[in-house]
């Protein structure tokens, strides 16, 4: 039988990521992987976890194992509405929602928001996860400007200027793909320019709580809260897989993404929702959250470091104060999908730049490099293979 008569048109939007597939290359033998950007085991609080599970089947019996409410679960939006408080963002019970991870709340943003042909803001270069959730809505990406600081203001404003924009997607703290990091000032001057238009702004937080030096920022939801849906996540903070998400979102828009949910999955696992609570409440986070700043941030300058050493001098890279990736750009005309091919060879990955950008041939010298899984010892080692590499195609 010919399936692919069956499929729908919106699957000509869609493919597999390209990180993904990268990531299957990860998985041979003796690959040193500086791709994915995946927490390290370590950072797991599998000490605590026995004892989660016994509070969490103590408080809440049977309850922690049947269905549940399609907003989340009542003790952990509960718990959430504290934890958002200690970062100024007000959101009462009734305004949190809980996800299937974030990227549930993208795919549900997509799916409310976006109809075909409709304008989607995003920086140059932006999240890969969140335009493969977008892309299946068909909308028309336009592109930002950024810099060493992330979005230049100027250019959302020009943007803005130039018609009907469905939203602006940003991750403003530790961005993923380069790390970086919009300062106070361009985020003021941010929720002014969304407040002038009457603009929506999807805020993805998955990072600012990995922050290795300096000081937390506003999050653009406290400054313009009427025009901003606030995305983050518990995956880099306690454990990915048990996939919990959570937004913020103006009431309207908040009220659709509950029907999508309630459409996709009708409501997250309750008993890894259960589990979180306990975890947030119980004032495990703030115990933990310093072994995993005191995990990665040496990984993170020895990855400096060794880029120091390494790297040709034609190149540049993001120095950020936390999150889970560096940015490293080299000369315009070096294809580093190239690079990344022969490198494997020699058993190291990476992610090649050009797949977080939205058009085609932007981004070729660029790459991605994540420290949070090797030791200090084999990023050394494996920064200094791709700088041969590197150096020998140069």
């Amino acid at each position: 039988m010919n399936f692919e008569r069956l499929l729908a048109s919106r699957t000509d939007a869609m493919g597999a990521s390209a990180i993904r597939e990268i990531l299957k290359v990860v998985s041979q033998p003796d690959m040193i992987s500086l791709a994915g950007g995946i927490p390290a085991p370590e950072s797991f609080p599998l000490e605590i976890i026995n004892e989660l599970v016994t509070n969490v089947i103590e408080k809440y019996s049977s309850a922690a194992f049947q269905y549940d409410q399609t907003e989340g679960f009542m003790p952990l939006r509960q718990t959430l509405a504290a934890y958002l408080q200690e970062k100024d963002i007000q959101a009462s019970t009734d305004q949190v929602l809980i996800a299937s991870g974030s990227q549930g709340v993208l795919d549900a943003i997509g799916m409310v928001l976006i109809s075909k042909g409709d304008r989607v803001a995003v920086e140059a270069p932006t999240y890969l996860g969140a335009l493969q959730a977008f892309n299946p809505y068909e909308p028309e990406y336009v592109c930002m400007e950024t810099d060493e600081n992330g979005l230049i203001p100027r250019s959302l404003d020009e943007v803005l200027q130039t018609g009907a924009i469905k939203f602006i997607y940003l991750v403003p703290t530790f961005q993923n793909p380069t790390g970086r990091t919009i300062p106070i000032e361009r985020r003021q001057e941010i929720a002014a320019i969304i407040r002038k238009y009457n603009a929506l702004l999807v805020e993805d937080d998955p990072y600012s709580a990995l922050r290795f030096r300096g000081t937390d920022l506003a999050a653009i939801k406290t400054l313009a809260p009427e025009h901003v849906v606030y995305v983050s996540t518990l995956s880099k903070v306690f454990a990915p897989g048990l996939r919990i998400g959570f937004c913020v979102a103006p009431d309207l828009i908040r009220k659709w993404l509950v029907i999508v949910k309630q459409g996709v999955d009708l409501h997250t696992s309750t008993f890894n929702q259960a589990l979180a609570a306990e975890y947030l409440s119980g004032g495990y986070l703030k115990r933990h959250l310093p072994k995993i700043i005191d995990l990665y941030k040496p990984k993170q300058e020895a990855m400096l470091g060794a880029l120091e050493k390494y790297f040709p001098n034609e190149f540049r890279w993001s120095n950020p104060e936390g999150g889970m990736f560096l940015w490293a750009e080299g000369p315009k005309d070096l294809d580093m999908e190239k690079i990344y091919w022969k490198s494997v060879k020699k058993k190291v990955a990476f992610v090649p730049g050009k797949y977080f950008y939205t058009a085609k041939g932007e981004g070729i010298e660029t790459m991605r490099l994540n420290f949070t899984m090797p030791d200090k010892t084999t990023i050394d080692h494996a920064i200094k293979i791709l700088a041969d590499v590197i150096k020998t195609e140069l």
